[in-house]
């Protein structure tokens, strides 16, 4: 697959916008309130009042700009099912590509995940274990069998992705609730859709000199990622690393871009913020009126 040798090769160009006083703490809630990575934590905070003059450019397909307005939560009751989370982080360790998985305090030993992720053709280097708020993290460094490297390949991060969430649907079925995947697979579908011209906020900043950062939240599907990484391959992005956030129904997506070794500039990321508003409302939307 073309999109498979792209993840970190590809190129793309993104055009950025001179936001002078991009107040997005104003339409976003309080930092600590979020569940939200290091990485998307920076990103955010930079996006600030204070930062003035920075390059930045933003859009939500229903305009609004705010990134924290549809994010799904559990309910903290103690008879609440609690949210299902799966990240990939490929940023954050150099030699090897970081899952860490939490669903409330129901997790065991995942011997069964690692299992279906040795089928997959990775190794999975080694684990630990982490407890935070009454919610269990289980976090894997894994590699590739064939290289002894991190994942790089986009079909197999998404194949990563869909086969914990499998797992998780199969051992834990009353998770199906909260998951897009339930619908078809679970035992219970997830009891409201996400209105995806709501939900989805996608956001270009400068991310130092020579790379831009992009972030996408919208309604998660089976092959959201690949079809996102194959909108970059098509106009040339390059995609230096990545981290992968399937948060209930919603999908969280940082990536660190670049155009020909330089920040995207405005022109570029305005076309690749419609070619993903334009991706991501599709299935909402009847192809034969375009």
């Amino acid at each position: 697959m073309a999109v498979s040798n792209a993840f970190f090769s590809s190129s793309f160009t993104l055009h950025r916008s001179r936001v002078s006083n991009f107040d997005i703490c104003s339409r976003i809630c309080p930092f600590d309130s979020l569940n939200i990575s290091p990485a998307r934590r920076r990103f955010l905070e930079s996006a600030a009042p204070q930062r003035r003059g920075k390059n930045i450019l933003h859009a939500s397909i229903d305009g609004t700009g705010s990134v924290g307005s549809t994010s799904l939560k559990s309910d903290q009751d103690a008879d609440s099912v609690p949210m299902p989370v799966v990240l990939i982080d490929q940023d954050s360790d150099s030699g090897a590509t970081i899952v860490q998985i939490s669903f409330g305090d129901r997790l065991g030993a995942l011997v069964d995940t690692m299992k279906a992720l040795k089928d997959l053709g990775l190794d999975v280097a080694k684990g630990t274990v982490t407890k935070e708020d009454a919610v269990t993290k289980t976090k894997f460094f894994i590699t590739r069998l064939d290289s002894g490297r991190k994942v790089e390949d986009p079909d197999l991060l998404e194949r990563i992705r869909l086969t914990i969430i499998n797992n998780l649907l199969k051992y834990h079925p009353e998770s199906s609730a909260q998951l897009a995947m339930g619908a078809a697979f679970g035992i219970k579908a997830p009891e409201k859709k996400i209105d995806v011209d709501i939900a989805t906020h996608i956001h270009v900043r400068d991310d130092g000199s020579r790379r831009s950062l992009l972030y996408i939240e919208t309604a998660d599907r089976p092959g959201l990622l690949l079809e996102i990484m194959k909108i970059m391959a098509d106009i040339n992005i390059t995609v230096e690393s990545a981290e992968i956030d399937t948060e209930g129904l919603v999908a969280k997506d940082t990536f660190h871009v670049s155009y020909r070794g330089a920040q995207l500039n405005n022109s570029l990321s305005q076309v690749l913020i419609n070619c993903l508003r334009y991706y991501l409302r599709r299935p909402e939307t009847d192809e034969d009126s375009y």
